[in-house]
């Protein structure tokens, strides 16, 4: 059961995802009482999401996606971070949507979108193990007896990061698009909370700031894209795995 509703969320998650964040902007119960700490915490939280993520691509990258939006994958990637880690980018999404979560400081979102998120990407993991067991069978048996599944193995971890070269191109154009979002969503859903609690003035520091992160975001993506699109930022032959 589990298997065939990962299978499903995973081939509708570009759908069904986008609905639960809606949730950070219908505001109901506020999730803390000041606004400020909830979005120092929720940036806190979700800028170690997007440190997990840029360095699992950047040490070891995968091509994502699946194949025909179902999982899939044409070698069992075990380098890199998945050497401490066997999910280390849904670790690293779902930090970024429960820090994303709290800066909105959206009770609503952490009452539903965080209890949905938690299970989609459970029954997802269960689909893509289904299918890795499948096809690469003793290996990745062994491959799970070695990593835990989420939580990281920390033993070793120095060694793995002085021991591979960091690809700064393929990190870019892997995660200038979802980093984007996630950043944008938080500035704007801080600048909400900033207007409803009646605080939102051309003079305040704290909205010229959130301006300013918003321009330099736009900007710091405009020329990510263009370089990517320019051939710039080829990568080089990449290995393939489910994500």
């Amino acid at each position: 059961m589990k298997v065939r509703l990962g299978n499903f969320i995973y081939h509708h998650r570009n759908v069904m995802f986008p609905m639960f964040y809606v949730l950070l902007f219908l505001k109901g119960p506020l999730l803390m009482p000041d606004f400020r700490i909830a979005a120092i915490i929720g940036v806190l939280v979700a800028a170690t999401g997007q440190l997990i993520r840029g360095v699992t691509v950047g040490l070891d990258y995968i091509k994502r996606g699946g194949l025909n939006r179902m999982p899939y994958a044409d070698d069992l990637v075990q380098g890199g971070i998945f050497a401490h880690c066997r999910n280390p980018l849904y670790v690293g999404n779902f930090s970024i949507l429960l820090g994303t979560g709290i800066a909105s400081n959206s009770l609503l979102f952490a009452a539903i979108g965080i209890p949905f998120f938690i299970f989609a990407y459970t029954c997802i993991i269960a689909a893509e193990e289904n299918y890795l067991r499948g096809k690469f069978g003793a290996e990745f048996n062994e491959y799970c007896r070695r990593v835990n599944r989420v939580l990281p193995r920390l033993a070793g971890l120095g060694g793995t990061l002085a021991g591979m070269r960091f690809n700064w191109r393929r990190l870019i154009t892997a995660e200038y698009n979802s980093a984007f979002i996630w950043i944008i969503a938080c500035h704007a859903a801080i600048l909400q909370n900033i207007w409803l609690a009646g605080e939102y003035t051309k003079d305040s520091p704290l909205v010229r700031a959130l301006h300013i992160g918003v321009g330099l975001t736009l900007l710091a993506y405009l020329v990510a894209r263009i370089l990517k699109k320019s051939g710039r930022l080829q990568q080089p032959a990449l290995q393939t795995a489910t994500y």
